[in-house]
């Protein structure tokens, strides 16, 4: 199972979030491509990056930063964060991103997002966050009305990478892992299912793991990282 490292970034220091609210962000350090070296050398295969101004304006407010990273290391990257348009997501492919994310624009925009599916195949990851069992867009400030079987049916037969599925209750909490909702995924999901919000410890890794579900393709840890919850050196061999 991928144990991918979360760098989030928010004009150009990495941050990190309490249930995706941006003013409640924490600065964890100012050099993101330190920290990819530093993943990279523990033993990380892909770094989750996630471009916070991009987010919220659908600017590139962080790209020197990820193209830094993408240019020089070997790391899978994943990156999302306000990619709106092709002429955005080009620009991340030609930089060397590994894969796309895309968010908002699955449930507002799925012209675009079909699109992104047919010129990029299988380097486009979908990013779905739930609260309350529907799906949320815009920032986590909005309730798109869907539950997630209901995006996911929209794309099924298309060759996306994976889906990263967010319980945004969990994100930046550190309180444990929904499993239901991951497995519940897993479990309908056409693509295989990365889990992010609420890894805290090995144990939640461990437990992701237990369900034995073969469509579980790894997990998302962000927050227990900077603050010392968990040994990377103790993950990676997992």
């Amino acid at each position: 199972m991928l144990i991918i490292p979360a760098i989030d970034l928010m004009d150009g220091r990495i941050v990190r979030l309490r249930k995706g609210v941006m003013e409640e962000a924490t600065v964890y350090g100012h050099d993101p491509l330190e920290a990819a070296k530093m993943f990279a050398d523990m033993g990380a295969r892909r770094i989750h990056i996630v471009d916070l101004n991009g987010a919220r304006t659908g600017e590139n407010g962080n790209y020197g930063q990820i193209e830094a990273i993408a240019s020089k290391t070997d790391i899978e990257i994943e990156v999302g964060g306000g990619i709106r348009n092709m002429s955005r997501l080009r620009d991340f492919m030609e930089m060397g991103v590994s894969y796309a994310i895309l968010g908002t624009v699955i449930v507002k925009d799925p012209d675009f997002s079909l699109e992104a599916l047919e010129e990029f195949p299988g380097r486009i990851i979908l990013g779905l966050d739930a609260s309350a069992g529907k799906v949320v867009i815009e920032g986590w400030y909005e309730s798109s009305g869907l539950t997630v079987a209901q995006v996911l049916e929209k794309y099924r037969g298309k060759n996306a990478e994976s889906v990263i599925v967010t319980d945004i209750e969990k994100d930046g909490m550190l309180g444990g892992v929904n499993l239901a909702m991951v497995n519940e995924t897993a479990s309908i999901s056409p693509f295989p299912v990365i889990a992010s919000g609420g890894v805290s410890t090995i144990k939640d890794i461990r437990d992701i793991e237990k369900l034995a579900n073969p469509n579980i393709k790894g997990c998302i840890v962000g927050k227990a990282i900077y603050e010392g919850k968990i040994d990377l050196n103790e993950a990676f061999p997992v």
